[in-house]
């Protein structure tokens, strides 16, 4: 079985490859964001589509079980014509409906797809906005083009390659990897790994409540977030959703993706900058998860200079936008109990020029963890970045059936930098992940020290963790780099240097004796560093 999962992938892969293929040589088919947005608008309509006809055949199945006929032309019109789903499932017009697609001849297709997206767009609020319309008539491929992609598409379905909850996510997840690539870091798009995700909500738990991510990108982490609560608890509308994103594609990339998933969710009227235009102003949220782009330029407008988000605080500098970032999530945090997982670079755990913002920070007793990440977990940068935790509540309670003490005044640091030893294979550049058990010892030792019984002053493990009060904090000049704070030892100190001498000595006679390298050679090598080989 496990085979079949590895060659599915590779299939599925292939599959997306060609469409790129495809496209790449095409006449007429635009930039690679106008080619990444064509192939989303396929796939998006090919998972609706097959969404719909399964939800059809789910309701024949049901009408059979009751003794009734789905073939009866008053049965038909009863339960078929205006068919209504409770899992999210959207009622298709016939021309939107992927069979009439894949059964269009290829000449008529680009109209067909462009029908298609009116249809869906006319009969669904939700839906609405979430692709642009004319956008095959426009590009205008030619027929055997356009042809050839929709063929390849069709192959993606849950029918061929299993019921697997992340198959839509693997799809999106390979066009998204392929633009991440091809993307600047001023291009504003960031690819974040389904296992930092999933770590960053493992350990601030959203499971019901409202969500906000103010730079959601394609959703993803809202996808993720919904799947641990479905996993705990079993019901994702248990939890609000609420984003905002600045791409236009990449707005309507999220719209699609959280649609497909039948994720309710508010993310604004249209796109636009969390920083100029705060789509959801004076909103308070308990939960906020985000990847902003990391030391973004050009984010300043002088209408911010007095803005209420860093009133409290000063002006986060032009220069570069993580403290613009962090103060912007804590004025939507709800006052209370509002808890925020979200990643930075590095440099903005002890910036000399955002030094006041980051001290009040700390006074206010709004930091509770830091924790370093491994590098090489993102597509887009080599760097290792770090997991920042607010929470307005550290003096403790009852949270999702734990017992939580007081932490005023402490905060945690994790450094998991050494957590290098997953390769992901077959990507085009070194990269790690990391897995389960790591994700879940990382939250276990958080939730840990959040808990009642644990001293936070003795709360330490040399080289991945300590809890430090913040009087400490303030005598290293207010910094948040962990490795002020974690031990670290140096093993070097408990190496017998006389005895491993000897047997490196005992272990290179003996590959030498193999390898029937010279006397002489061993000799002189041994002089070299100091040794006598006698």
């Amino acid at each position: 079985m496990a085979k079949k999962k590895t060659d599915d992938k590779i299939n599925l892969d292939s599959i997306l490859f060609k469409c790129r293929d495809i496209l790449r040589k095409a006449r007429n088919s635009g930039s690679f964001f106008e080619k990444r947005d064509m192939m989303l608008t396929l796939v998006f309509l090919r998972f609706i589509g097959e969404k719909y006809e399964d939800g059809i055949e789910s309701l024949r199945q049901t009408l059979i079980e009751q003794g009734l006929d789905p073939d009866d032309e008053n049965i038909r019109a009863a339960f078929f014509d205006d068919a209504t789903f409770t899992d999210g499932t959207y009622n298709l017009p016939p021309e939107a409906r992927w069979s009439t697609i894949i059964n269009t001849p290829a000449p008529k297709l680009n109209v067909a797809l462009d029908t298609a997206l009116h249809s869906i767009a006319a009969s669904s609020k939700q839906l609405k906005g979430c692709f642009v319309e004319g956008t095959f008539t426009n590009r205008n491929l030619g027929a055997n083009d356009i042809k050839q992609i929709v063929d390849e598409v069709n192959k993606i379905t849950h029918k061929a390659f299993g019921e697997e909850k992340d198959l839509i996510g693997r799809v999106y997840e390979y066009f998204l990897k392929e633009f991440a690539v091809n993307a600047t870091k001023e291009e504003g798009e960031y690819y974040t790994p389904h296992d930092v995700v999933q770590l960053i909500a493992a350990m601030i738990e959203p499971f019901d409540g409202t969500l906000y991510d103010p730079c959601c990108g394609s959703g993803g982490m809202f996808i993720q977030s919904a799947e641990l609560v479905k996993a705990k608890r079993g019901d994702i509308s248990r939890i609000n959703i609420y984003g905002q994103e600045k791409d236009a594609a990449t707005y309507r990339l999220a719209k699609m993706n959280l649609a497909l998933r039948g994720i309710s969710h508010n993310l604004g009227g249209t796109n636009d900058s969390s920083f100029t235009h705060d789509l959801h102003k004076g909103l308070y949220f308990n939960y906020i998860m985000a990847n902003p782009p990391f030391n973004l330029k050009g984010w300043y407008d002088d209408n911010l200079q007095n803005d209420s988000r860093w009133a409290d605080y000063t002006t986060p500098p032009e220069s570069n936008a993580n403290y613009a970032w962090i103060l912007h999530m804590l004025s939507h945090l709800k006052p209370l109990d509002g808890v925020a997982g979200f990643l930075l670079a590095n440099g903005a755990l002890g910036d000399s020029d955002t030094l006041d913002i980051r001290k009040r920070l700390i006074q206010n007793d709004k930091v509770e963890a830091i924790i370093i990440l491994p590098r090489d977990l993102f597509i887009t940068t080599d760097i290792s970045v770090t997991l920042w935790i607010l929470n307005q509540n550290k003096k403790g309670g009852e949270y999702h059936g734990r017992n939580l003490r007081n932490r005023e005044n402490e905060i945690l640091f994790m450094d998991l930098r050494t957590w290098r030893d997953n390769p992901v294979k077959n990507e085009s550049k070194k990269k790690v992940r990391l897995i389960t058990e790591q994700i879940q010892n990382a939250a276990n030792i958080y939730h840990t020290w959040q808990s009642e019984g644990t001293d936070g002053s003795h709360y330490e493990s040399p080289e991945l963790y300590r809890s430090v009060n913040i009087n400490e904090i303030k005598t290293q000049g207010w910094t948040l780099v962990p490795s002020k704070y974690i031990e670290f030892i140096d093993h070097d100190l408990d190496i017998n240097y006389s005895q491993e001498m000897q047997r490196i000595q005992s272990e290179i006679k003996e590959l030498l004796s193999y390898e029937k390298v010279s006397q002489k050679m061993l000799e002189d090598a041994f002089k070299r560093i100091g040794y006598d080989i006698e």
